[in-house]
């Protein structure tokens, strides 16, 4: 229904991690660290081995359910530097979304380009050991991955969580084999169980071949009986009590049916949310629209976060972002999920669809060339965007035993058109400690002025640009980057000398 355009491309296709605001911000200092060891839940928060509040604030990357049984783009690029483009981005967790095809021992990941030396140590290997390779190096850039059972097969989307190809018991053996196969891998943090439910899928009814709570609860068992650490992400149905939604967007039935799993504290419920750009619903035309955004949003899934009864994850949401009311509901959602530099880690957590720029009904934070960022679509997410956590998988990195601070700049245009230009800046942690902020000097030489910036804030005098990190990418492990951007005018000046301080 609402998903199908956006799958069949698809399968066609060749926190800010600041204590809570108020009381605990004694303990900022303590930031950079968190988010250390497996996570567990807290009444409406994530916390993570050592008690510190994280926010997932990620990207999905998929391609692993599609008939190329590997993450999109690697036609393209390596998916080293795919995954540093997300870590300079801000985002600190990948979802990666697979069929169960990828189990199967004649299925070979496809369409990967091996020349000039890209993704050269995924030559030779399948599906999973291709997964392996993405998960480690994700963990080394400091970030965490959620795996999400997307479909059955590379065929297409699924009501139910299982098929007649599929029984449920291939379902939960896989579920199983992937909990087990990253075991002791804290930088996979959890399962996602099956996605998108929808009619006939209920919640709460009591049929074992129809409701979908009674099944994320046999498969959630069977996930934490090999793997107790992780966390165990449930999606929403389509509809509850005749009340429908979004596929996957309707968790109504938590408050009088939750999921109740052997291990405590391991729950996470996710919604999915849309704009019209992948399909209309009644809320859109509503006179009072967007103002009536928060009240949907809180029938359907924002009351679980506001009454405390666990953790929310809006684990897709996306647009093309060209029609006004899509402009708008984007707006508005990011608003409902909660500023960082505000609210800290006490917010819901998300995962934006998608990195790729082939979703059929959404495009990606990635345009078409698979290099060049939306810079728009990727400015809506700042205010809720988080740094990423500890390197290596969550067991440290990113210090050293000295207590030199330092960084260098790199400063490279995108694009010049004449009457402006567009220009990135890496940052880079050159010393022997981790950073916690840092902030870029320049001075043109020409009339130069800085029409506006993301992933930053700056100041300018004549000439002079001093440019200061954003919120959520502050913190840099050592041997870390970060990067921000800015559009200015006119074009046609000389590259500037750059200088970084490292605070």
């Amino acid at each position: 229904m609402f998903r199908s355009l956006r799958r069949a491309l698809c399968a066609a296709a060749a926190a800010l991690l600041l204590p809570l605001a108020g009381v605990q911000a004694a303990h900022a200092a303590a930031a950079p660290a968190a988010g250390a060891g497996y996570w567990h839940t807290s009444g409406r928060q994530i916390l993570d081995a050592s008690g510190q509040p994280v926010r997932i604030a990620g990207i999905n990357w998929f391609g692993f359910e599609t008939a190329n049984y590997v993450v999109h783009g690697l036609w393209s690029r390596d998916y080293k530097s795919m995954i540093d483009q997300m870590k300079s981005l801000g985002y600190n967790t990948i979802r990666l979304p697979y069929s169960d095809d990828i189990f199967k021992s004649t299925t070979v990941p496809n369409s990967i380009d091996f020349s000039g030396g890209k993704n050269a140590d995924l030559a030779g290997l399948n599906s999973l050991g291709v997964m392996d390779r993405i998960v480690s190096y994700a963990g080394q850039d400091g970030l965490k991955v959620i795996l999400d059972r997307h479909r059955p097969d590379s065929g297409g989307q699924s009501a139910l969580w299982y098929t007649s190809a599929v029984p449920e018991s291939t379902w939960i053996a896989n579920l199983k084999a992937l909990a087990s196969r990253y075991a002791g891998q804290d930088t996979v943090i959890g399962i996602d169980l099956h996605n998108e439910p929808h009619d006939p899928a209920c919640w709460g009814c009591g049929d074992q071949a129809t409701d979908w709570r009674l099944a994320a609860q046999r498969a959630g068992n069977a996930v934490l009986s090999v793997n107790p650490a992780l966390l165990v992400f449930v999606e929403g149905v389509q509809s509850f009590n005749g009340v429908s939604g979004w596929w996957g967007g309707n968790l109504m039935g938590v408050g009088q049916y939750p999921v109740q799993l052997d291990v405590p504290n391991r729950v996470v419920y996710s919604a999915h949310d849309y704009a019209t750009s992948v399909a209309q619903q009644s809320w859109f035309s509503d006179p009072a629209f967007p103002a009536n955004m928060p009240g949907v949003w809180d029938k359907y899934w924002g009351y679980i976060f506001k009454q405390n009864i666990a953790p929310v994850w809006v684990g897709e949401f996306g647009t093309m972002l060209q029609s006004t009311v899509d402009q708008k509901w984007l707006a508005a959602l990011v608003g409902y999920l909660r500023p960082t530099a505000t609210y800290g880690a006490d917010a819901f957590h998300w995962t934006f669809w998608s990195w790729n720029p082939n979703s059929g009904d959404t495009g990606g934070i990635l345009k078409d060339d698979w290099a060049t960022v939306d810079t728009v679509k990727d400015g809506y997410l700042a205010s809720i965007k988080a740094p990423g956590f500890p390197a290596g998988g969550g067991g440290g990195g990113g210090g050293g035993g000295g207590t030199t601070a330092a960084c260098s700049a790199v400063y490279s245009v995108s694009s010049d058109w004449g009457s402006g230009f567009n220009a990135d800046v890496k940052v880079t942690n050159t010393g022997t400690t981790a950073l916690t902020s840092w902030k870029v000097t320049w001075t043109w030489s020409g009339s130069q002025q800085v029409t506006n910036m993301w992933n930053a804030s700056y100041t300018q005098s004549g000439g002079t640009v001093t440019a200061v990190n954003a919120a959520h990418n502050g913190a840099v492990a050592v041997g870390g980057s970060a990067s921000f951007g800015f559009g200015g005018a006119p074009g046609g000046g000389a590259v500037p000398s750059l200088s970084c301080t490292a605070v």
